[in-house]
Parts: structure tokens; sequence; C-alpha cells
């Protein structure tokens, strides 16, 4: 069975083959970078994240590009507030991230660009759609595009004209010929600091957000690749006016595949800063294992809804543990690759060549670990480790993991240490109490001096 893929442009399942035979090219719109990461944004990158290594696992060669959005009105704003540069602000929040996410054990993509690096790109390509008459200058100084002369407009969403125009969000904003043209190059504003303009054929001014992909994807894997992807929230407007900017300016199809993962929700909303309801990564990890936060994400498939819940990440603590005791058992046959006519590898591989398919490659993990409780097998042992680490699963010290209270590492259980200190800080008593509770059911003991707070595994 080869591997079929979920296209949102076709909205079918569809075999994917690669443009180029044996290399797989991938975009993904990655983080706006002007504070924390929240656990919806882990979900996005884990979902690529696990899309690249199976790829990998399935003997392609992987180029994965995820993009970074390093100037945009929040992070204007945001370094304002703060009394610091943009540069500041965004060099402090992506080290950040590539801290909490590599905690999860997400692989850095093969290129990560930054917008601002990109800008010379973004205008030659303003100009070539210019040229081609699908942008024009409004009268507020704004280079926008015309929507309405890409025939092509609406296909991702599947909506027509009229029912965007219908639906549409905001009111006729001045200077533009149709409210749904969208801004390509804005013109710079008296109030905005010097290092948010750059110079242009279209006056001073910075690029609108939907131009930098189009220019960091096409600078990086060039004018068609294989798969584009992003949450599913970027389906519209953001990826449909990519489609609009890159495919009205070379008349090549931007990307063969669309893949769009499914939101976090939490009560039935979606999480998002917006809301409110969002929990950074460093607020989950302060709770939770990494490892154990990772099993919660994985095991959902990448296009459903992930309802977040302490109820859920602790089944999903208790299910890891479960399969980190069958190793425990015995020790792993290492170093053999996977024999993929094994039935239980079979299983697991047709799982995953149906559109990622991780939930049910999840379950054949525990059908796995029910045969090395039986047989204590290392060579079943070995595959057990060997399909989980196609995951970024099962690749701990079985023994250290059971040991330090379902999984804890040291980093995690140093980050709940912060975090009690915080809330003791806070006079927050009862989190405080509520921490080193949790680190007791899980084996931790914290004790306190004068000094500060140690801890040690309980005996």
């Amino acid at each position: 069975m080869s591997l079929r893929i979920y296209n949102t442009l076709s909205r079918a399942l569809e075999d994917f083959a690669p443009l180029e035979p044996g290399h797989v090219r991938m975009y993904v719109c990655g983080m706006t970078i002007y504070d924390l990461c929240h656990i919806g944004h882990a979900r996005m990158m884990m979902a690529f994240d696990v899309v690249q290594r199976w790829l990998k696992s399935s003997g392609y060669r992987v180029t994965y590009v995820r993009n970074i959005t390093d100037i945009d009105d929040k992070i204007i704003r945001r370094a304002v507030e703060r009394g610091i540069t943009i540069r500041q602000l965004t060099d402090e929040m992506i080290a950040a991230m590539h801290q909490d996410i590599g905690a999860l054990g997400i692989e850095s993509p093969s290129v990560e660009p930054r917008a601002t690096e990109y800008v010379p790109q973004m205008l030659s390509l303003i100009g070539a759609l210019q040229d081609k008459g699908l942008a024009y200058r409004g009268s507020t100084g704004d280079m926008n595009y015309a929507v309405r002369k890409f025939p092509g407009y609406g296909k991702l969403s599947g909506k027509s004209l009229d029912e965007l125009r219908a639906g549409e969000r905001v009111a006729v904003l001045e200077g533009k010929d149709d409210p749904l043209d969208f801004v390509l190059w804005k013109s710079a504003k008296p109030e905005e600091p010097p290092e948010a303009k750059w110079d242009s054929p279209f006056g001073a001014g910075r690029p609108g957000w939907h131009i930098e992909c189009s220019a960091m994807s096409c600078a990086t894997l060039g004018e068609s690749f294989d798969i584009h992807g992003g949450g599913a929230d970027l389906q519209f407007p953001h990826h449909e006016n990519e489609i609009a900017q890159s495919e009205g300016a070379t008349g090549q199809p931007l990307a063969k595949f669309w893949v769009h993962n499914g939101f976090v929700r939490v009560d039935n909303e979606k999480m998002s800063k917006s809301l409110g309801n969002f929990f950074t990564i460093r607020d989950v990890l302060a709770r939770y294992d990494a490892e154990t936060v990772r099993f919660f994400i994985v095991r959902a498939h990448y296009r459903s809804a992930l309802n977040y819940s302490d109820a859920h990440l602790d089944d999903a603590r208790g299910a890891l543990k479960r399969l980190y005791t069958a190793l425990s058992q015995v020790a792993a046959a290492d170093g053999a690759d996977i024999d993929w006519s094994n039935p239980f590898a079979a299983r697991f591989k047709a799982a995953m060549d149906e559109d990622f398919g991780t939930p049910e490659a999840v379950a054949v993990l525990f059908d796995l670990a029910g045969e090395v409780n039986r047989s204590r097998s290392p060579e079943a042992a070995g595959l057990l480790k060997a399909l989980g680490g196609c995951l970024g699963l099962l690749q701990g010290d079985p023994q250290g993991f059971l040991k330090a209270g379902a999984g804890l590492q040291s980093a995690d259980i140093e980050a709940r240490i912060a975090a009690r200190a915080a809330a003791k800080a806070a006079r927050d008593f009862a989190e405080a109490d509520r921490i080193r509770n949790a680190l007791l059911a899980e084996g931790i003991v914290l004790k306190d001096s004068a000094a500060g707070t140690t801890w040690e595994a309980a005996q």
C-alpha cells in the first residue's frame, strides 16, 4: 500500500508521489513570534514533525521548511510596549520557542527562514504581480492584491467570490478597490519604529503577512513543491492568498498537497491567545513530563480536534507508562532496521500510510507491548522501540522513566519546582501545595531549605 494523504485542495485522500522522485519538499507556516508558544502551536509543529519523520522512515529525502514571521503588527506593538527593539523581542522569543519545542522532541526543520531576511524576494514578487495587473497602489499608499482578477481565487476554501464577499468579516477598508483585496505592502506609518520600515519601489513600508510566505516558500523550495501545511485556521485567508500571489505571479501550482491540522480545544472552544483560553508549552511542562505531552498530541489524528484537559494528559501518562513497563521487562534488541514484513510492523505501516494514522499506529504499539509481556522477546521489544521512534516516542530509558514518576526528567522536575516557587512568591499556596503533592504522587520528594528546593526519587 502506498502513502495516501488528505489534500484540502481536492477534499479527498490522494496517492502521494513527490514531484522529484525520492525527494519531498514541504513548507509549513510557522510562528508569528511575539510571545511564548502555546499548546495549540505545539500541536501544529508536532503534526508536521510526525509527517516529516514518517516520510523519512518511508525512505524519502525531506527538505522541510518552517518559517518564522518576525515582522508584524503584534510584534511591533509588543516591542514598543516592552521598550526593546523588534530584533531583541524576536530573538528572545525564537530562543524560547526552540527551547520549548525541543523539549517535546520536535526536530528542527531543514530550513527556518525569517521573514525579514527575504524582503527583496517579496518586493520582486509584488513587482511581478503589478506587471500582470494583479497588484495596485491604493489611495493610502498600500500595495493591494486585486482578488477578482485571479480566476482561481476560492479554490482552497471551496467558496465562490460572492460567498466570500457575503461572509466578509471586516468593513471596506479605505484605499481598496474591493473588500476582498488584501495588502501586499504596507506603507510606513509615522509612529512606527524605523526598524519596521524598508525602502522599496512602492515607498517606505513593510510586507503584508501573506506575501512573506509566498516569497519564502518560492526562495527555499522553488515555484512548485510537494506539501504545504499549517493549522486549519490558515486555510482562509492566508493559504488562499498565498495561492493567489504565487500562482498569479508564476502561473505554476504552488503546492501539490495542502495539509491542515485540527485545533486544540478547551471546553469546546478553539484554544487561542485572542480568546484567552490558552496554555503555554511551559505551563504544561511545569505539570507534565515532555514525553507524556508528546504522546497526548501524537495519539490523536492530526486532522481531528484535540481536547485539552488534565484528565486526558493523566490518561496519556498512564498509557505511556504501560508501554515503558513492557520495555522494562526485557533488554530490547537494538540496531536492526525495521522488518516491514513483520505483522506488527506491517500494520503500523498501513496505519501511517493512510494519512498518517497515528491512533491506529499507537494501537499497534500496545498490541506489540502485549506480545513483549507474553514472550519476553528482545526482538519484539526492539521492534516496539523502533516503531515508537517513528513517532518520536519510547527512546528513553524504561527504568529511568518508571522510577522518575512516569517519565519525569530532571528538566521537567526543575520546571515544576520553578512553577511552585512562582506560586509561593505570588502567595498562591494552594497551587504550590498542589505541585508538591503532584510530584509526590509521581515519586518525587521535594526538600525545602534556606538554600532552595532540592528533590529526590522516593524510595
